[in-house]
This record gives C-alpha cells, structure tokens and sequence, in this order.
C-alpha cells in the first residue's frame, strides 16, 4: 500500500466481505494519485481526479471531507478500478 492507511475502519460482513469506510478525502486524493490519476480540478468540496488510459479516460471525483461516507468510498473505489485491499488499513 502506498503511505498512511487511509480507513478509519473496517468491519466484516456476515458473508465474510471485509467492508471499509470512513476514509478521508485528501487520503483517498493521495492515494489515487498514486496509482496514476490525476487532479484536473477542485471546485468547492470536491476535487476531480483522472487517469488516462490507452482508449479511455477514467474520472473519478473525490469529495474533499474529514469522512467518506460508506457508499461514497465503495464508488470511488469501483470508478478508479484500483483493489479494494489497498483503501484498507492494517
């Protein structure tokens, strides 16, 4: 994993699916940033990150708050493609 864990907190589903939540948008920011994206733009409490790819370009805006909500995380961490495993702490 690159630099600090950025999850707050994770738990375990009852079928086994370790879930994370709570990361804060300038970690989340950091680490994306570390695998290739890109911030283009900030406007307010959002920033917008983006990779180029071979045949696509791929946009992924991160709010920029003290915490993620669970949801807000599991998006960004489906739109940037990058494994889960890597937004969880040790």
């Amino acid at each position: 994993m690159l630099g600090k864990p950025v999850v707050a907190g994770t738990h375990i589903s009852a079928a086994g699916l370790i879930l994370v939540h709570l990361a804060a948008g300038t970690s989340v920011d950091e680490l994306i940033a570390g695998h290739g994206f890109t911030e283009v733009r900030r406007r307010g409490s959002h920033s917008v990150m983006q990779k180029a790819e071979s045949d696509s370009t791929v946009t992924v805006p991160v709010p920029n708050h003290a915490e993620l909500k669970r949801g807000t995380l599991r998006s960004i961490i489906r739109q940037s493609g990058i494994d889960k495993t890597e937004f969880e702490s040790g």
